[in-house]
């Protein structure tokens, strides 16, 4: 009787002791541990060479660790201390120990999302850039400027612009910028299929030619129903050997994006990307463009037409000509609405 009481004692003492162990090893591995606001991740970063106790240091400096003894064991456990790794780690309000040092441990980065879109000038791309990421905008204009550096990817300073894909890309804060731009040459590649590549070459263009042919169609018209007719109004010239006249190309050139008629005020500048004064393409694309917009350029529309202007009803849309009278009255159409509505 006295050994089955003593049982039932043993039994209930070890219960407890077993669910207050639960709890404990529960509070260790999964409760939130970390004083991180709901909405505001903290972003902890690790440079390289960085040992368990700078690790430390940089949570202790921002008061992050509710309970420290608690991450400390967890950490000697999973042996973090001889598994430091660099990198961008983000900690969420409802991260426990696990959680956190698991990542940590097998460096399981948390990737900036750099987007990549309708860039013009270098400065804007390396602005943009720098702003995603923790890459320095002056470090990265130096590169894309510089053709010594560029030419490992196949680039020079001007063509640099076409190495950018229009995508959202993830890249790890451990990654330089030349890393980066690698990852940029390696979707180039994976977009010039063998079929771009041949169309581009039906045309008599290489793939950086078409991208530079396909940022002035953008910046002439935006509407996807017209641009293979825009295209094909400037491959027609470019076989004629007549200069493309394209006013974005002027534009560029002065980069001043706010002029809105090009006068022979703005053509007289002497600029390779002035087409007034010189025939063919221009060095470089004057913008990063859609790739929906290279293939219309692949895929231009053969026909006769060799002008084309703003519509006079400001539709954005473009009248197309074949002959030069025809074009200027088109033009002359369109500078009366502009002189009617005062655009200067």
């Amino acid at each position: 009787m006295v050994s089955n009481k003593r049982l039932k004692i043993f039994i209930l003492v070890f219960s407890l002791v077993s669910a207050m162990f639960s709890y404990y090893v529960w509070q260790v591995f999964k409760t939130p541990n970390f004083r991180v606001e709901a909405n505001q991740p903290f972003e902890l970063f690790i440079p390289e060479k960085s040992t368990f106790e700078s690790v430390l240091d940089t949570l202790k400096k921002h008061d992050l660790v509710r309970d420290q003894l608690s991450f400390r064991f967890l950490a000697k456990v999973l042996n973090y201390p001889e598994k430091v790794r660099p990198g961008r780690y983000i900690i969420h309000s409802e991260m426990g120990n696990w959680e956190l040092l698991r990542k940590l441990r097998n460096g399981r980065q948390d990737a900036y999302k750099v987007v990549i879109n309708n860039f013009r000038l270098k400065e804007d791309i390396a602005g943009r850039i720098a702003k995603q990421t923790d890459y320095d905008s002056a470090a990265i204009y130096a590169v894309l400027d510089s053709t010594e550096l560029m030419q490992q990817w196949g680039f020079t300073s001007e063509t640099s612009p076409a190495i950018f894909v229009p995508n959202t890309y993830e890249v790890n804060w451990t990654t330089s910028f030349p890393e980066f731009l690698s990852k940029m040459n390696k979707a180039y590649v994976k977009f010039w299929t063998s079929k771009r590549k041949a169309d581009a070459q039906k045309l008599g263009l290489t793939p950086v030619q078409v991208s530079i042919l396909a940022s002035i169609v953008y910046g002439e018209s935006k509407n996807p129903k017209e641009q293979a007719r825009v295209a094909g109004v400037y491959w027609n010239r470019l076989q004629a050997n007549m200069p493309l006249q394209a006013d974005p190309t002027v534009v560029f050139a002065w980069k001043d994006f706010t002029i809105k008629r090009v006068t022979s005020k703005y053509t007289a500048l002497n600029s390779p990307y002035n087409t007034y004064k010189n025939t063919g393409l221009p060095p470089g694309p004057i913008s990063i463009v859609p790739s929906d917009v290279i293939d219309k350029v692949l895929n231009l529309e053969h026909h006769p037409y060799m002008y084309f202007c703003a519509k006079a009803d400001f539709s954005e849309n473009h009248a197309f000509a074949v002959t030069y009278e025809e074009h200027m009255q088109n033009a002359a159409d369109y500078q009366k609405a502009l002189d009617q509505n005062k655009i200067h």
